[in-house]
């Protein structure tokens, strides 16, 4: 591949500078021809070619100095002119400006490469100063919003009059407050990790429709308060692969389904076998969501139902569809308002270990 790009680019610095001599070569011949005129002119009319007068040498040198001139006008225009746009724009990007970009109509296939290259970058470093700066909002509200009603709760606990009853409610909600804080800090660096994290863990084989199971039992104080049955088709079926990781979809997916359901309803999970994938189902039948909501879903700090924010922090699914990515899996969502989502979780199947 390296090859053919270098022998593209041979063959194009070829192409350029056939096209300058070319164009060198049509101006010498052009001015070898003016000069042949006015010889031709200047015997017709009886005069020495040797012996031009001093009015028709300033003229010729006038002729030469104004072809020059516009050679070089030529030059700077399409050749330096880009690469001064290139240069008033990177000013532009260092001091904050994201928005720089530049046109070119020209014909010379590395400039319009350059420009286009420096187009992509200045749009991909705005988008990164969007997501960042969003990121810093996002989590400063986070971690505001639940240390200022632990602060609330403790002022409240400082009563000494404060009836039993009422102080430990107060109590249940500070802890759920540092429930939410904890969760939501383990959320951000378990990302931040991901993100940043070259390379996985060594893969190990297990059987994943036990590791559903277990998922299952681990939620079990959360769906059996609010009194849901789950209907599992979990056939045997080993797989090799991140499993810790892996854990941590099948609990935010299935803790999902539990949170937006409503009590007495059933989750439906359901692994199957392909020939290439292992397909796991995770369905529930609880308020559903929007196109809208279905497009920010995997957005960091994306809440679907505003009015249920307290019960998390948007990093769930985002952290899933990192973690997929990772391993190679993929994810997909089907919803519709009041009927219920449909989770599906592609996990690939690998020839051998070493393929991961």
């Amino acid at each position: 591949m390296r090859h053919k790009i270098d022998r593209s680019k041979m063959r194009r610095y070829s192409k350029m500078i056939r096209k300058l001599m070319f164009s060198f070569l049509i101006t010498l011949i052009v001015f070898a021809l003016f000069l042949a005129l006015v010889g031709y002119v200047v015997v017709q009319l009886g005069g020495s070619v040797t012996r031009l007068p001093g009015i028709v040498i300033f003229i010729l040198f006038g002729i030469c100095f104004l072809m020059a001139s516009v050679a070089a006008y030529f030059i700077i225009w399409k050749f330096f002119k880009p690469l001064g746009d290139i240069s008033k724009a990177s000013k532009r990007i260092a001091e904050g400006d994201y928005s720089a970009r530049i046109e070119y109509g020209g014909d010379i296939a590395e400039l319009a490469d350059a420009v286009e290259n420096f187009n992509y970058m200045a749009q991909e470093l705005g988008s990164v100063e969007m997501i960042r700066n969003d990121f810093i909002a996002n989590v400063s509200h986070e971690f505001r919003t639940p240390l200022s009603t632990l602060s609330g709760y403790l002022t409240l606990l400082q009563d000494s009059s404060l009836p039993d009853e009422e102080r430990d409610e107060y109590i249940r909600k500070a802890f759920f407050s540092i429930e939410k804080l904890n969760d939501l800090t383990d959320n951000i660096l378990r990302l931040s990790k991901l993100e940043n994290q070259a390379s996985l863990d060594e893969p190990v084989t297990y059987r994943l429709d036990e590791q559903i199971r277990e998922c299952i039992v681990m939620l079990e104080p959360k769906w059996s308060a609010k009194n849901i049955g789950f209907e599992l088709d979990l056939p045997e079926h080993t797989y090799t692969g991140q499993r810790s990781l892996l854990f941590q979809v099948w609990t935010n997916i299935i803790s999902n389904a539990i949170k937006f359901s409503g009590n007495g309803s059933a989750v439906t999970i359901k692994l199957e076998s392909t020939e290439h994938h292992y397909n796991v189902y995770i369905s529930d039948e609880g308020i559903g969501m929007t196109e809208e909501q279905l497009r920010h879903i995997f957005d960091k700090f994306y809440q679907a139902d505003s009015s249920r924010q307290s019960q998390g922090n948007g990093l769930g699914l985002a952290l899933c569809k990192e973690i997929l990515d990772k391993c190679g899996g993929k994810i997909f969502v089907t919803s519709r308002q009041n009927a219920g989502s449909i989770f599906l979780i592609q996990l690939k199947k690998w020839p051998n270990r070493e393929a991961l």
